[in-house]
């Protein structure tokens, strides 16, 4: 945490509300910096636990949250007793993560009754996400009454696609009827890391050429061709694409109609098989990549199975999206596993020489922390390999202040 001076300098309130969860930060968005941040835990359940840091210090305390909006409250209250104060914070505006914004939101809006409406009826599209997406935005309107709210679309930043990269070739009718295309997702992550990898690259966000994976228990890889999506590993829904902590990623979609007939299985039990019990966990029996790499360590063949199959798949979107773009400046990787994950960077990468892509072992290897870009290929790499920390709520807050043109003004009673 910073120190910042909350008087002077202009923040944004950003707000994640889950299924049963609310995190939230307040953030310098031209620095990026947070002065603040919580997560309060167990939304709608028993045994709710709010923890709020502020300047390297954690304030914890078990509380009852029956719903976002008393998850808001619990909030607004941990400001009050342990800082920063809200009322000299300068906030000029409060950023909402919403997973789905369809083919309706082609960028970040300031959120009034007609976006939320709209919201609400692409609840279809990501009914586990955008309903709490929602409930956190109408909790934090209904507070925060004085200052702009901003929605910042996951899916936004993929509605650059071609038409030949988001459609399915499917009946054309039903999926118009339907609204089903390929919308992406982790939007906000790859709009943040390719337009910082582009600046450490010294090349302009607009002529940069990448492929970024965003590899966390939810993982996607995007071609950005001169800044701008053009083909995406996700999506109608998040189920789409690379291997997971717990989702099979690609899949023949016979494998539904096979399940349900030789196994007597229903849509919803096929759904929580692909969505919760595959990917690593069903291959591994671990879905966190740490445990995977120790299992394999100690021998574990469905662990090592389990690696390659992960690595395997990187490789192909990896090859797809360089044929995609022509010309690639860098692989990019973020999020927790892309960050942290040096043998699955070198697994992605293996025999892919051919394509001017060549590892530095020992840079990869090197542990680092810190929100600097660092660059794990050799010299003479000619596409440069890069390693970005991601940071969405950064983006969200430059997001809501880019929306609004926010300037200070009076604060939320």
């Amino acid at each position: 945490m910073s120190s910042a001076d909350t008087t002077t300098a202009q923040h944004v309130l950003v707000v994640n509300a889950g299924s049963s969860s609310l995190k939230y930060q307040v953030l310098d968005p031209a620095t990026g910096t947070a002065i603040a941040t919580g997560l309060i835990e167990r939304v709608g359940a028993e045994g709710g636990r709010l923890t709020h840091t502020t300047v390297g210090t954690d304030h914890e305390r078990d509380l009852d949250v029956p719903d976002h909006g008393a998850a808001m409250a619990a909030m607004t209250d941990a400001f009050a007793e342990h800082g920063p104060d809200l009322a000299e914070a300068n906030l000029v505006a409060v950023g909402h993560r919403v997973v789905q914004g369809g083919a309706r939101f082609g960028g970040s809006v300031v959120i009034d009754d007609e976006v939320e409406s709209i919201i609400e009826d692409l609840a279809t599209l990501a009914p586990l996400h955008n309903p709490p997406n929602l409930e956190g935005i109408r909790a934090a309107r209904a507070t925060f009454t004085e200052i702009p709210h901003v929605a910042v679309f996951d899916t936004a930043f993929h509605l650059t696609m071609p038409e030949q990269a988001a459609t399915y070739a499917l009946d054309r009718e039903v999926a118009e009827r339907h609204r089903i295309r390929r919308y992406g997702a982790h939007g906000t992550s790859h709009q943040y890391v390719s337009r910082v990898a582009a600046q450490h690259l010294g090349i302009p966000a607009e002529q940069a050429n990448l492929i970024v994976l965003h590899l966390g228990n939810g993982a996607s890889a995007t071609a950005v061709q001169n800044g701008r999506s053009v083909d995406t590993s996700m999506g109608l829904t998040p189920l789409e694409g690379l291997v997971m902590g717990t989702r099979t990623g690609d899949i023949d979609p016979a494998v539904v109609f096979h399940l349900a007939r030789t196994a007597g299985m229903s849509i919803d039990e096929i759904d929580t098989l692909m969505n919760r019990r595959s990917g690593m966990l069903g291959l591994t029996g671990h879905s966190d990549m740490r445990d995977v790499a120790e299992a394999m360590d100690a021998g574990d063949e469905h662990a090592r199975l389990g690696m390659e199959v992960y690595t395997y798949r990187l490789r192909k979107y990896i090859g797809a999206y360089t044929a995609v773009l022509g010309r690639v400046d860098a692989v990019v990787f973020t999020a927790g596993i892309g960050e942290n994950s040096a043998p699955v960077r070198a697994g992605a990468l293996t025999g892919l020489e051919h394509l001017g892509i060549e590892l530095d072992p020992g840079a990869n290897e090197r542990r680092r922390s810190g929100p600097d870009p660092v660059r794990i290929s050799t010299d003479s790499s000619p596409v440069a390999v890069l390693v970005v920390p991601t940071n969405e709520e950064a983006e969200i807050a430059r997001e809501a202040v880019a929306v609004t043109g926010a300037k200070a003004g009076p604060q939320p009673g």
